[in-house]
């Protein structure tokens, strides 16, 4: 039978008179309260004769708060029964004593009621949760918070938050609860949360020290969720998916409402976010039971963007390999997401400027706006006032853009100076996200008499001359990868070199990986080992580099031939320092037509031939050269008087201390030695 609680109590006591010794037991299949529901429920009533108070004992097998979510198994409550005056002179009773459950330690449970009212307490661990009813409005159920731990409400989050936990924190304030039979349940609720921590089951959402004053009204009508939702939020930590949230100490407003069917989608008819003129954002959305959004129309403005990095931005930065990025000025954006796709959208630059941490680039006083479509031709343009890419400058340009069959198009072909050059964009086709796909874009590049000596500088290589020019067909961006279609060739110590097959991998992001081909043609030699300190070699160096593979700058793996070519009117000559330290890089040694105690006496040798080559796989060289046996290979083929070959030892050279020779060699830090 379902029957309410007070009227059970009120049968038990009018049962027992204190004049005589009483005990009354009674068993109840289920009992009904407006905000729970009690099953397999067991009283047990003990009074002594004339004593001034009994003993009461209850018992459920389960507790059930229904659409509140809160659910407790095998609770068992004790706590002396004693008259009590109500405030209209009525009899009333008190009862104050532990209560246990299946789960947790002891809590306090303190009951008042007589026939206008019911009020109860619920105390422990620092907190306190105080219900009161009134016979007048007895559907309604009012709940003060003082200090309550934030898990005693998880089970009322998980109603609306299926998977949300709540690890810390503090609730205050009070609860409203209209429990109807004719009408939806509504709780209404003016919180204050005080270091609360909260988390998904699959962690993908968090938040921590979250301080929030809000108002709230929640209705749960047969199958549906409906939420309203205003306050401030300061403080703390939040983070959905990759985006991560710093909040300042400063209130920031926010506003929410939403409505739910079960297992059908968020219906977000008003989203709010105001933190003054850092942010604000006001729009709508519908999200789908899994939160990817399926429509949003949103429009975010801030006036002041310096603050933006840190307190919004840092998750998807730092994916990007962007920590650290500063701006400053102001922009304002609108978005139109419809069936998981971007719609329209449109940036306007208030003077913003862009700063990479790492000095990769910099971007001055943008200007003007951009404006992209799916179904309406749209243009737009924007300007920057100058810049700089890896500390080397640029100047400024103005772009004119065509959008509406979702792409962004370059209008006119735009050019800059940079390098004492000339950069040219003569096409630029752009394809936001969409679907599975991420960010994609197209380009053509024409590179004209880029300095690369002023590259060297900025690069703090060394002091290379030349310059770099060449015309780039297609340079595609996708999946965080630049492939460039086309070759680069450079003027270089007085020959060619050209690139081709060239990639970049994660270009700003975590160990940027580089592959390329490379073919070396007419190389001055003089002009090249004149760079370092290395001694002299005269000749024109020829080969390849297939195959070269750079993670994080780091030659990994490449397949290279480099030999010398005779050119009408060029000596091949070679160095006696020269030799000397080929010698000590490869692991070779040299042999002469004379006696080895008289290699010092000459300043320079000359050679028929150059040549060396190496596979690097798994930091092993396998060495090569102009002719190759089963352990030796040949470096350099000696002409003339003294006739001089270098000949390597060792075909397999471990390439960490090949470079630490080579860095070594260049440094100048080998000084010849003669036996």
């Amino acid at each position: 039978m379902s029957v309410r609680l007070l009227t059970i109590l009120t049968l038990l006591l009018a049962c027992v008179a204190p004049a005589r010794a009483q005990s009354v037991d009674a068993r109840i299949a289920r009992v009904v309260t407006p905000v729970a529901t009690l099953e397999d429920v067991r009283l047990r009533l003990d009074w002594p004769a004339d004593a001034p108070e009994g003993r009461l004992r209850l018992q459920a097998g389960r507790v059930d708060a229904g659409e509140l979510g809160w659910a407790f198994e095998r609770v068992d409550w004790q706590c002396p029964l004693r008259r009590a005056q109500a405030p209209g002179g009525d009899a009333g009773w008190q009862c104050d004593g532990d209560v246990r459950g299946a789960q947790g330690g002891p809590l306090r449970l303190a009951i008042a009621l007589d026939a206008t009212r019911t009020a109860a307490t619920l105390a422990g661990r620092g907190g306190a949760l105080g219900l009161r009813r009134e016979a007048r409005t007895p559907d309604r159920t009012v709940i003060d918070l003082r200090a309550v731990p934030a898990a005693w409400a998880e089970a009322l989050v998980r109603q609306g938050w299926s998977d949300g936990q709540l690890r810390a924190g503090t609730l205050g304030g009070e609860v409203r609860i209209d429990a109807s039979p004719d009408r939806p349940l509504r709780i209404a609720a003016d919180l204050a949360l005080r270091g609360v921590a909260l988390e998904s089951d699959t962690g993908d959402v968090a938040g921590d020290a979250l301080d929030a004053d809000l108002d709230f009204d929640l209705r749960l009508p047969a199958g549906r969720t409906l939420l309203t939702l205003d306050g401030h939020v300061r403080g703390g930590e939040l983070l959905f998916g990759t985006a991560y949230l710093a909040l300042p100490d400063t209130p920031i407003g926010l506003g929410l409402t939403l409505a739910r069917d079960d297992g059908q989608d968020w219906d977000v008819s008003r989203l709010r976010w105001d933190d003054g003129d850092t942010l604000q954002i006001d729009g709508r959305a519908r999200l789908r039971p899994d939160l990817a959004v399926d429509m949003l129309d949103i429009g975010i403005d801030s006036r002041e963007a310096q603050a933006l990095p840190a307190r919004y931005l840092s998750g998807w930065l730092g994916l990007a390999g962007l920590s650290g990025l500063s701006l400053d000025g102001g922009l304002a954006t609108r978005l139109s997401i419809e069936d998981g796709a971007l719609r329209d959208a449109g940036l306007r630059l208030r003077g913003l400027g862009i700063g990479d941490a790492a000095d990769r680039f910099r971007f001055d006083g943008l200007t003007g706006g951009v404006r992209y479509s799916t179904h309406a031709p749209v243009r737009s343009s924007f300007a920057w006032a100058g810049g700089a890419l890896y500390g080397m400058p640029f100047d400024a340009a103005a772009w004119t853009l065509l959008s509406g069959d979702g792409r962004l198009r370059l209008r006119d072909p735009v050019a800059l100076s940079f390098l004492g050059g000339r950069i040219g964009f003569e096409a630029l086709v752009l394809r936001p996200p969409a679907g599975d796909e991420s960010l994609r874009m197209q380009t053509a590049l024409r590179l004209e008499g880029l300095d690369i000596g002023t590259l060297a500088k900025a690069l703090d290589w060394p002091p290379f001359e030349g310059t770099l020019e060449g015309r780039i067909p297609t340079v595609r961006y996708a999946d965080n990868r630049i492939v460039f279609d086309g070759g680069l060739s450079m003027d270089l110590f007085g020959g060619r070199v050209d690139v081709d097959e060239l990639s970049i991998e994660r270009p700003f992001g975590v160990a940027p990986t580089v592959s390329s081909d490379l073919a070396l043609h007419g190389i001055d030699l003089h002009a090249l080992t004149s760079v370092f300190d290395f001694g002299s070699i005269e000749g024109r160096l020829h080969g390849r580099i297939d195959g070269l593979r750079l993670v994080d700058w780091t030659a990994t793996a490449f397949d290279a031939e480099l030999h010398t070519e005779r050119a009408r009117g060029v000596r091949q000559r070679i160095s006696q320092r020269a030799v000397q330290n080929i010698s000590s890089v490869g692991d070779a040694s040299f042999v002469t037509s004379l006696q080895g105690q008289l290699i010092g006496v000459f300043d320079d040798f000359g050679y028929r031939a150059i040549g060396v080559s190496c596979r690097l796989r798994n930091e092993v060289c396998r060495m090569g050269g102009l002719r190759s046996g089963p352990s030796t290979f040949t470096i350099v083929d000696g002409s003339g008087l003294p006739r001089l070959n270098v000949v390597g030892h060792n075909r397999d050279v471990d390439w960490p201390t090949l470079v630490a020779r080579l860095v070594a060699v260049a440094g100048g830090d080998v000084e010849p030695v003669f036996d």
